[in-house]
């Protein structure tokens, strides 16, 4: 397999990329949807309020975490997870404007 050549890209495009990939799978637009809804950490259950097994419930928190999305902190023997408000905000920094471009210019073609 190639490698992504994401150097070649400015570190906004490559961010747009994290992003757009981050929401790229429903189950993690589900968990953000919930963290939102129930507005406070979680420290409970995921699999219940998502319907899917453990690990891979785990496995999409790891990639929320990792892109800086959510925090999670350590409570006895459990993880409670929230949405990273600060980091959420940068992204919409980045994002929006990307979204936006349409509302830039007027439309030159078909």
């Amino acid at each position: 397999m190639g490698l992504a050549k994401t150097e070649i890209f400015t570190e906004e495009q490559n961010s747009i990329a994290q992003y757009g990939k981050v929401f790229g799978h429903p189950a993690r637009v589900a968990i953000l949807q919930h963290l939102f809804e129930i507005d406070t950490c979680i420290c409970g259950d995921l699999v219940l309020e998502i319907g899917l097994a453990q690990p891979t419930i785990s496995q999409h928190l790891r990639e929320l975490k990792l892109l800086g999305l959510i925090r999670g902190e350590v409570e006895g023997t459990r993880v409670c997870y929230c949405i990273h408000r600060e980091n959420w905000l940068k992204m919409k920094a980045v994002v929006l404007p990307f979204l936006n471009r349409d509302k830039q210019t007027a439309p030159q073609c078909c």
